[in-house]
């Protein structure tokens, strides 16, 4: 197949979710008067009072946002850089937009918060939303809300058994920018041209490794899929973890909503060196103890499927904000 037609197979065939299905979803959403929303907030928060699973929702809630009042912050500088949520600016990248206000419009315009968005690996010094932070302390001022939806959960239906897969590990990605260069590069470096790797750079500033794309159909035909960090978390994992494939990984250092820092090595994914100089021995130990990578893709799924419940999720976001503005008043 030519590049021409790989590229429009690709796009047709790629596995993603539909951008245009998001936005014209995300405008619609817009459309419902503040108001209708903000009268049925009191009911929707209450609804979390007494539900079998609530011990369950306010551990999460309480992850996302780890703030307390008696947490210990320069408020003078959260005072300069909040904004009421009612004039938060549409700052591309206007998913992370559009994620943030379907959550944000139940609350009162007037509340303020400090928003960033995009890909943040950073952590935030006074009280901020947040898709993604850093895991463990450095983290404790970042509050994650479920931003940038349409790209990171994507969830397959794989009836491949693993068994029936290649004896290799996939890699297609990017290696654009420091974070994407130091996480992935070495991997690259170390591993391209092996027997069982299927490895390719999509930048074409690296000719000697450049692939075309690959849709996540043609990936999880590969026992192992690598998921390396990249400007922040791995954006494959949610994928790769729905499916009969295994993740392979280092230990995540940047988690967002999908709570990375509280996967467990061996049980949700397997855990490599961060110089990936195991890389082989461990998907040969796997490939030769298919019992034991069987245990781990039933322990994705059991957590691929936790985020799955949309009715669950948005109480807990509107939780989270709730914590948020709460203490923040």
């Amino acid at each position: 197949m030519n590049n021409r037609l790989r590229k429009i197979y690709y796009r047709l065939n790629s596995g993603k979710n539909s951008k245009p299905l998001y936005f014209a979803t995300s405008i619609l959403r817009m459309l419902v008067p503040r108001r209708i929303l903000r009268s049925r907030l009191h009911d929707k928060l209450l609804g979390s009072v007494g539900r079998d699973d609530s011990d369950y929702i306010f551990d999460r809630v309480n992850y996302y946002c780890k703030l307390e009042r008696s947490t210990p912050y320069d408020k003078d500088e959260w005072a300069r850089r909040a904004v009421p949520i009612g004039e938060q600016p549409a700052v591309r990248p206007k998913v992370y937009w559009y994620d943030a206000m379907r959550y944000a419009r139940w609350f009162s315009p007037s509340l303020r918060w400090v928003y960033v968005p995009g890909d943040v690996s950073r952590g935030m010094d006074v009280p901020t939303i947040v898709k993604s932070r850093p895991v463990g302390e450095d983290g404790m001022m970042s509050v994650l809300l479920k931003l940038n939806e349409v790209r990171h959960y994507i969830y397959v239906n794989d009836k491949t058994p693993w068994r029936e897969k290649k004896d290799m590990a996939v890699f297609r990605g990017g290696i654009t920018g420091p974070r994407r260069i130091a996480n992935r590069k070495p991997f690259v470096e170390r591993w391209f041209g092996h027997g069982m790797f299927d490895i390719g750079v999509i930048n074409k500033e690296f000719p000697q490794w450049h692939t075309p794309k690959m849709t996540i159909a043609e990936q999880l035909g590969y026992k192992f899929v690598m998921a390396l960090e990249g400007n922040d978390v791995a954006s494959n994992l949610k994928w790769v973890m729905s499916s009969n494939s295994i993740a392979v990984m280092p230990r995540p250092r940047v988690e967002t909503w999908y709570m990375e820092g509280r996967l467990i090595p061996g049980y949700h994914y397997i855990e490599v060196k961060p110089d990936f100089s195991d890389v082989a021995d461990r998907l040969t130990y796997y490939i030769n103890h298919p019992e034991e990578a069987e245990a781990i893709i039933a322990h994705q799924h059991e957590w691929a499927a936790q985020f799955r419940d949309t009715r669950r999720e948005t109480l807990i976001s509107l939780l989270v904000l709730d914590k948020y503005f709460g203490i923040m008043r």
